[in-house]
Parts: structure tokens; sequence; C-alpha cells
């Protein structure tokens, strides 16, 4: 629906434009040039915990959205020209990306141009017509009438994303928006003062101001770039942890990664954040490292099935070699606390416990052993296992279809999938 809305929308645009006239060429060229560089320069998210943004592109379609003067004379461009130009200038930046099959992705291009859309409607007709001076009176109220404009904006946008994210992946719908309302504090705040400030300043300065404050923007952005590529370090740091216990003959081969992939979807059926949820996998990719500490390998790497003391032990050896990688903190505190009473657990290590648990019992039993494994955890409910960790497992999957109860899919590797855009 959110894909033909704003298909729909850009073939009216582009109508109306058309049909009307591109007014003001130089400053809808100059706009469209700033979005389709903000668009060349992007970042592309690479895992589940991270965002693609454009945020120069984004700063500069919302400025474009609130532009009422240029240099001291009045614009004539409506919400039509507004959304001809943001799409087809991102579509122009977009195209090296595309051609080297990294994005954007459709429902980013969708989300944008029915944001951009909003803050225009919001903006254009009355300014076009004058209303807007009987309302508000130039001076700093004029300002904060756009910051709200902009705060609206951003609000819809996160509800467009999450419902997008909820849609595809069939989270939780409050966790989803918890996550970009968090997201609009860093990134997306700077973007909507970025483009309110754009707006205001061309009114008085011309066009000459936008490429003076799209330099800290551009900035922003190669840092960013910088950050994704020590956040893919960091990641693989992790996964190389986590594959030395399947390499030194620990662990079965694929354990780790299932024990991540269950944890991750009984974090998000309990409605974790998105960090939480970052967290949570890390600390059950490494949860058996600990392993590596013993002379003689556990049968089949399978702790859950040893004493309770001698679980305890593995863990917290588990946890100081967490510790001593540099890793967060709050990884190692899950991975040490895995195998403590349950009472005294935070939820993050209950999730990797009744995970790991479930894992080694349907290696163990073979065919059938899905529906077995889960009945062995409803029996332990009283004494090891959350309850409700133990249905949101059966929740995650029973959303597998009809494939419901088999062994979890391995070949993901962790944080595959692709993460949610922001309206930058």
């Amino acid at each position: 629906m959110v894909l033909g809305s704003a298909g729909s929308l850009t073939v009216w645009a582009i109508g109306v434009t058309v049909w009307a006239g591109v007014h003001e060429r130089g400053t809808a060229l100059a706009f469209g040039l700033l979005i389709a560089v903000g668009e060349l320069a992007r970042t592309g998210g690479t895992s589940e915990g991270e965002r693609d943004t454009a945020p120069l592109a984004a700063a500069g379609a919302l400025a474009y959205a609130l532009l009422g003067e240029n240099g001291g004379g009045a614009t004539h461009h409506g919400v039509a020209q507004v959304v001809t130009v943001t799409v087809a200038a991102g579509l122009l930046g977009g195209l090296p990306h595309l051609a080297a099959g990294r994005g954007p992705a459709p429902e980013q291009l969708a989300r944008r141009t029915l944001s951009v859309a909003f803050a225009a409607v919001c903006f254009q007709p009355l300014y076009n017509t004058g209303a807007l001076a009987d309302l508000v009176h130039p001076g700093p109220v004029y300002a904060l009438w756009m910051t709200g404009v902009l705060a609206v904006t951003a609000l819809c946008d996160a509800v467009l994303a999450a419902a997008l994210a909820r849609a595809r992946t069939g989270w939780p719908f409050a966790p989803l928006l918890r996550d970009e309302l968090r997201a609009m504090i860093g990134i997306g705040s700077a973007v909507c003062a970025t483009g309110a400030v754009m707006a205001l300043t061309v009114a008085v300065a011309g066009l000459w101001a936008l490429p003076v404050f799209s330099l800290p923007l551009l900035l922003t952005q190669l840092s960013l770039r910088r950050y994704a590529a020590v956040r893919q370090t960091y990641r693989q740091t992790i996964a190389s942890l986590a594959r030395s216990t399947e390499i030194a003959g620990y662990t079965p081969h694929g354990h780790a990664r299932a024990v991540a992939a269950l944890s991750r979807a009984v974090g998000r059926e309990l409605g974790l954040s998105r960090s939480a949820l970052t967290v949570l996998e890390h600390a059950a990719l490494m949860h058996d490292i600990g392993q590596l500490s013993l002379v003689d390998p556990v049968p089949a790497g399978a702790t859950a099935s040893l004493p309770a003391e001698a679980q305890r032990r593995i863990a917290r050896l588990g946890g100081a070699v967490v510790r001593q990688t540099g890793v967060d903190p709050e990884v190692a505190l899950i991975v040490e606390r895995q195998a403590d009473p349950r009472c005294e657990q935070p939820l993050a290590a209950r999730i990797v416990r009744t995970a790991n648990a479930y894992d080694e019992l349907v290696r163990a039993q073979g065919p059938g052993g899905p529906l077995a494994a889960l009945e062995r955890l409803r029996l332990a409910t009283g004494h090891d296992h959350q309850p409700e960790v133990v249905e949101a497992l059966a929740r995650a999957l029973a959303q597998r279809g009809s494939g419901a109860l088999l062994p979890w899919d391995t070949a993901r590797p962790p944080g595959g999938a692709a993460g949610a855009g922001a309206v930058t």
C-alpha cells in the first residue's frame, strides 16, 4: 500500500509538473543537485541493527519542501514540483548504488517521497495563498512553526517506517516504533534542524547558503561511513570468536548461529529494542566460548545436561574471555550469567539459556525432536526456564509456517537481514 501510494503520488506530481511547467528552474536545479549528491554519498546499512542513511539528501528535500523565498523573492513551486524534484534527484543519485546492487530499497524511496510530500502539503499551500502570513508573522514564531512541521513530519515518518518493518518482518509494531523514535533523536534531529535552517537561510541569502550548510552534514555522512566500517569489523570479530569452539571441536557446526537466531527471534517476540537485540545476538553467538577452557570437551557440546555448578563455571569462564576481547560489557554479563538460577538472571540470559537448551535437545533427539524439545522446556518452566520465554520461542517457531518446529535455519549469517531505513 505504501509503495502504491508513493507511486501514485509520483505519477500525479510528474503529470502536474509537466502540465504546469517548472517554476524557478535554477532553484529546482540547485536543490535537485543537492539531493542527488546526498543520495550518491548514501551510507548503506550492512546489518539489521544499522540504518541505510542519506542525511544530506533528506535535509535538502525537506528544505525544498519548506522553501517560501529565495534571496528575498517569493517562490511559486508547489507540492507537485517538490515531489517531482525529490524523486528525480533521488533516482539520479541512487543509480550508481542500484547498479552496484546495494540499494536504496524501493520502500526507502517511497518513505522519502511520502515524508517530503507531507511536509510540502503542510507548508506550500498555506504559504503560496498567503494564509501562512496571516497565521504566523515573520520572526521567531515563524521558525518555531517550521520546526513544528518538521517534528510532525518526523513522527509520521517513524510511524511509516515501523509499519513497513512490521509488514516486512511480522515483528511487534510497538518496539519497532520505539526504535524509530529513538533514531530520530540522533541523526534525525540533525536532519530536521539542518532542513529548517537551510530553508530560512536560502530565503534571505539565496542559493549560496546551500553549500555552506551542506558541508557539516556531508562530513557527518563520511563519519557514518567510517562508523559502519568499524561495526562491520566488530561483527566479523564476534563471528570469528563464535566459530572458534566449532573449529576446536567443542560444539557442533552451526550451533552458535542457531542459538543466536533463536535468541533474536525470541527477543523480538518479547518486544526487545533493536540495540538490545544486537547485544542479545552477540551474547548468544559467544555463549559457549567458555568451553575452550575445558581439557575434555563436553559430549556434543551439550552443556544444558551438565550439573548446575559445571554450567556456571563454564559460563563464568566464557564471560571472562569475552571481557578480554573488548566487546560490549553487557555481552559479557549475559554470557557469564546464562547458567545462574533463573530468578537471578537478566531477561537476555534467560533467552540464551532457553534457546541453547532447545537447540541441544533438537540435535540430540533427531526427527521429531522439535516437538519433544519444546515439551521438555515447558516441563522445566518450574525451575530452569521462564514460561514467557518458552512460549515466545514456541511462537517464533510457529511463525515458520508449515515448517514449524523444524530445526532453525543456520545458513543465514548473523544480522544478515537488511536494516530498515530512516527518513535520512
